[in-house]
């Protein structure tokens, strides 16, 4: 069993990191930009690391729940989300 309180509290703090890629990609207009300076290096940077963290805490989310809390949302490619963080932090 899991401590829904827990689970609550863990998924609130995943959707505020999320929240703040779309900040981090203001200045950004092309692929090229996250390469051209310091400040588009630590954007890319720090939304790598988001995106990680996120894989990470959705696998172990679906670990701890043994995949009953991810089934509840089956139009999200979760395979693909946790894909994501092995792609960076592997690839």
């Amino acid at each position: 069993m899991f401590d829904r309180s827990q689970l609550t509290e863990r998924v609130q703090n995943l959707l505020e990191a999320l929240e703040r890629i779309p900040r981090r990609l203001e200045s950004i207009r092309s692929p090229d930009d996250f390469l051209a300076d310091e400040v588009g290096h630590e954007h890319l940077d720090s939304i790598c690391m988001i995106l990680v963290a996120a894989g990470e805490a959705f696998r172990q989310i679906e670990s701890k729940t043994k995949g009953e809390w991810l089934a509840l949302y089956p139009q999200i490619p979760w395979r693909d989300v946790i894909g994501v963080r092995n792609v960076i932090a592997h690839g």
